[in-house]
């Protein structure tokens, strides 16, 4: 084979590599944690997934970020110690309301096979905005969806109580600076996914200078 051929065998190979991507960006949907279920991905596959989730824009190389894995039996102690703490919060609810929402935020934990923490640690005293260093942290998030997504697996981003709550973060052992940009359950969805209404590119999307329809500079 000619170098002009190998050549244009590699580029058909890199043209089907990213049409691969495309699709998987376009077809991508949240999965709530209740419907992910085994098999999950392997440590090797895993490990792929988190270093993927690193490859993000970094401005200055500060990682203002790292990730915390929860799995195996794990999971089920750590979605009991933060309904416990839920339970036991200020902010809980009238009693029926709270035990529902402690038992949703168990099942959250136990039920996933994989559910990845990424922890921003932005340092308000770097040298470059402790919003970048916030962004980055998303950045990784959605790193991490997309290629556990590009996998083969579901995933989704989560909040909620668990993200916003000194107890929970005390239970995963965060820093006084840390803080939850984002809890990912990871697993094989029980059924397909609804796909949910998107935003029409032309209520988002506008060019500067916007047209005023003036004809004074025509």
């Amino acid at each position: 084979m000619s170098s002009a051929d190998t050549a244009t065998s590699e580029l058909i190979a890199q043209r089907h590599v990213a049409a691969d991507m495309l699709w998987v960006l376009e077809t991508r949907r949240s999965v709530p944690p209740q419907q992910l279920d085994l098999p999950a991905p392997s440590p090797e596959q895993l490990r792929r997934i988190l270093t993927i989730a690193s490859r993000v824009p970094d401005h200055g190389s500060l990682v203002p970020w790292r990730f915390i894995t929860v799995q195996g039996e794990a999971r089920g102690r750590l979605g009991a110690a933060f309904a416990d703490a839920y339970l036991r919060s200020d902010g809980a609810q009238p009693h029926e309301q709270a035990e529902r929402t402690a038992a949703r935020i168990r099942d959250t934990f136990s039920t996933p096979p994989v559910t990845v923490f990424v922890v921003s640690r932005a340092d308000a005293a770097a040298r470059f905005p402790e919003w970048e260093q916030t962004l980055s942290a998303g950045a990784a998030c959605m790193n991490l969806i997309v290629a556990a997504s590009a996998l083969g697996f579901a995933a989704n981003w989560l909040t909620g109580w668990v993200a916003y709550s000194a107890s929970a973060r005390k239970i995963l052992g965060l820093s006084e600076q840390e803080r939850i940009a984002g809890l990912i359950p990871i697993g094989t969805s029980r059924s397909a996914a609804p796909e949910r209404p998107r935003p029409a590119l032309d209520d988002i999307v506008t060019a500067w200078p916007a047209d005023t329809g003036s004809s004074e500079h025509a």
